[in-house]
């Protein structure tokens, strides 16, 4: 197994009690070569977006986009996976839930969401790719609502419900994901929205019906930005100013309630959100000051994940009263690795979504229920590293691990001043200060060496590095993968953000969900570790960085 470390580029303190590290891991047998112990995934093949995720009858369910026909997308044989589950930790598959059959579809059942009417009663909306390549939104219910498994969709006879023709003029091959409906309490009508762009601007499309099956588009886009391309797997959610507590979707109007829109950029992969307000009369969307720059400077506006997270997608869990976040998370390795493997995709770990008490973005933890894979806790006692030096941390050597560690930093006075052209490119700054880097001054870079092989030839660093700012101590947080593999042919990229963690009054607290697992390479067996995953949060949340590593050859990290 990989080894652990904990690095210091220069003095700091470790603490147990109000700054410690906690190891809780979990050996089992593996029956499939290559797969990840932590996360959610089909058995074998391609998976990419999340699709309609909710809580039925007891049960959690998850509907995935899969290719069942193989390791790599295809453009015409995508169908919605189906699991159950109990927990969101232990996944049952079930047979597919939608393929492609109709005119309307037969090239693909792409994405959509599932939206609970009144007396429980689930539907899904999807989008379907057509014998012309257009796309389309379509319908489908439960054969027998009863079931609480939900084995059987049928679709339903009026598809497509909404499709681009010539009177409105919506782009037919940029017409996709609708969101979760909601309803408008003052006029009943349900309301739905479907991303699209028109040139270089990025558009939600607002549609309205009264029965579910007959929609009408509304005259005005909910929200838009030019320079900003496809808007692909938008999500619309409320979110209490003051609480943690989730709030179903048709909740949208009240004292105490903001709002969230999330939109998936095809042209840059990265999913950015909007905190701000939904006019309930003219149907719009009307974002905070500052999150308005979209149109300005991407770079400005708020992401979930700032590593590999895309195509995101939440849910309201009724029975726990919290919004659950899933993600998908591509491979790092190439297409003809991902085929030898046998699969291609994982969903990220889900995690609780609330509103910081700030109003100035969202806070995020793994959920609760991933705790029940701890045991065997390895403990690390209060420990003060010296500049340049490195700490082992033994008796962290089983198949997955799931590490909390927080720092206390000393002589914040010797912290590199920030130069403000910086912020605007983190990842290139956490490559310059990464922990090869030499003459790299300041306070750090400081943080964990995960999986390192004893060699030290591969290892995957995450780290903290504190700035001066003008007003203030400026965190930067980052996750190199630079030096995860020795096959080059993997994206081996670092990935980083500044979180907004006040150094001088909190624990910069880093919590890491690790998974190892058998590989077989070529011709011979060896046995090799793998960090197909790195989750960072920061203690007060600020931001989440993954570092999805899927290795063609043997990979030990250091981090």
């Amino acid at each position: 197994m990989g080894t652990y470390w904990l690095l210091a580029m220069f003095s700091f303190f470790l603490f147990y009690g109000v700054a410690h590290i906690e190891a809780f891991h979990q050996t089992h047998s593996l029956n499939q070569t290559y797969k990840p112990s932590f996360h959610f995934q089909p058995h074998k093949n391609w998976m990419n977006d999340p699709n309609g995720p909710m809580r039925y009858k007891g049960l959690y369910h998850m509907f995935y986009q899969h290719n069942p026909k193989g390791a790599i997308w295809s453009n015409n044989s995508i169908v919605w996976g189906h699991s159950i589950s109990k927990d969101l930790v232990n996944w049952l598959s079930l047979q597919h839930a939608l393929i492609p059959s109709e005119s309307y579809d037969i090239n693909g059942c792409w994405s959509g969401s599932s939206t609970l009417l009144p007396n429980d009663k689930p539907k899904i909306l999807y989008t379907g790719i057509d014998i012309n390549q257009h796309q389309t939104q379509n319908l489908a219910i439960p054969k027998n609502v009863s079931d609480p498994l939900l084995r059987e969709w049928i679709k339903s006879p009026n598809n497509p419900l909404m499709e681009p023709n010539n009177v409105n003029k919506i782009n037919a091959t940029s017409f996709r994901d609708p969101t979760t409906a909601w309803i408008g309490h003052h006029d009943g009508f349900w309301r739905v929205l479907i991303g699209s762009q028109k040139k270089d601007k990025g558009i939600l499309i607002l549609f309205k019906s009264k029965d579910f099956f007959n929609w009408i588009q509304d005259k005005n886009p909910f929200y838009s930005a030019k320079n900003t391309g496809m808007w692909e797997c938008p999500d619309f959610f409320p979110v209490l100013i003051n609480g943690s507590i989730g709030l179903d979707i048709s909740i949208n109007n009240g004292y105490g309630i903001r709002h969230v829109v999330k939109v998936s950029l095809i042209d840059v992969s990265h999913d950015y959100y909007f905190i701000g307000t939904y006019d309930t009369i003219k149907d719009v969307f009307v974002p905070d000051k500052g999150f308005d720059k979209i149109n300005n400077e991407l770079s400005l506006v708020l992401r979930y994940d700032y590593g590999k997270f895309y195509a995101s997608k939440t849910f309201y869990d009724g029975e726990k009263k919290r919004r659950v976040l899933w993600g998908w998370i591509n491979e790092s390795s190439i297409q003809e690795d991902d085929v030898k493997k046998g699969w291609s995709g994982i969903q990220a770990i889900p995690r609780t979504l609330w509103l910081h008490k700030s109003g100035k973005q969202l806070i995020q933890w793994p959920i609760v229920e991933i705790e029940k894979l701890r045991s065997n806790h390895v403990n690390l006692h209060s420990k003060v590293l010296k500049g340049g030096k490195m700490l082992e941390i033994f008796g962290v050597t089983a198949a997955q691990a799931d590490v909390e560690i927080s720092f206390e930093v000393k002589e914040l006075e010797k912290a590199q001043v920030l130069d403000p052209s910086w912020k605007l490119d983190p990842q290139h700054l956490c490559k310059e200060n990464g922990s090869k880097v030499k003459g790299v001054v300041g306070l750090g870079p400081f943080g964990l060496l995960v999986l390192a092989s004893k060699d030290m030839k591969e290892y995957t660093t995450i780290f903290f590095k504190v700035f001066r700012g003008n007003k203030k101590h400026v965190v930067l947080m980052c996750c190199d993968t630079r030096r995860s593999s020795l096959n080059h042919n993997n994206d081996l990229a670092n990935y980083g953000a500044f979180v907004d963690v006040d150094p001088i009054n909190e624990e910069l607290s880093i919590r890491s969900l690790i998974t190892l697992w058998w590989r077989v390479l070529g011709h011979k067996e060896k046995h090799a570790s793998q960090q197909e995953f790195i989750q960072l949060w920061q203690s007060m949340i600020k931001h989440t960085f993954m570092c999805s590593i899927m290795e063609q050859l043997m990979l030990k990290s250091r981090s």
